[in-house]
């Protein structure tokens, strides 16, 4: 192995291990996330609330697409994952609700 592969492969290892730790981060904090909106489920569901709420879904992506701006990631990106998570929460919602 060359000193410039052996250099490329310790640059890649960094990389690796900070996209391990950020994968770590993601997933606890969906965890987290995914514990408060089963306790607006539950709330919605004891007091016979819809399972969604457009208005506030509307405003959700907007503030997603600036945050997504100011952190240099594709706003169509975020949407679609926060479109797929809103979609998840409802589900769990409506379970609730039966």
């Amino acid at each position: 192995m060359t000193e410039i592969s052996k250099l490329a492969n310790t640059i890649l290892k960094g990389h690796r291990e900070s996209i391990d730790r950020l994968d770590a981060i993601l997933i606890y904090t969906l965890g987290e996330r995914f514990k408060h909106t089963q306790a607006v489920g539950k709330l919605k569901a004891e007091y016979d609330l819809p399972p969604s709420d457009l208005e506030r879904e509307k405003l959700m992506i907007l503030r997603l697409e600036k945050l997504a701006n100011s952190a240099d990631l594709d706003p169509e990106f975020a949407k679609k994952l926060l479109n797929f998570i809103i979609t998840e929460v409802i589900q769990n919602h409506k379970k609730q609700k039966s």
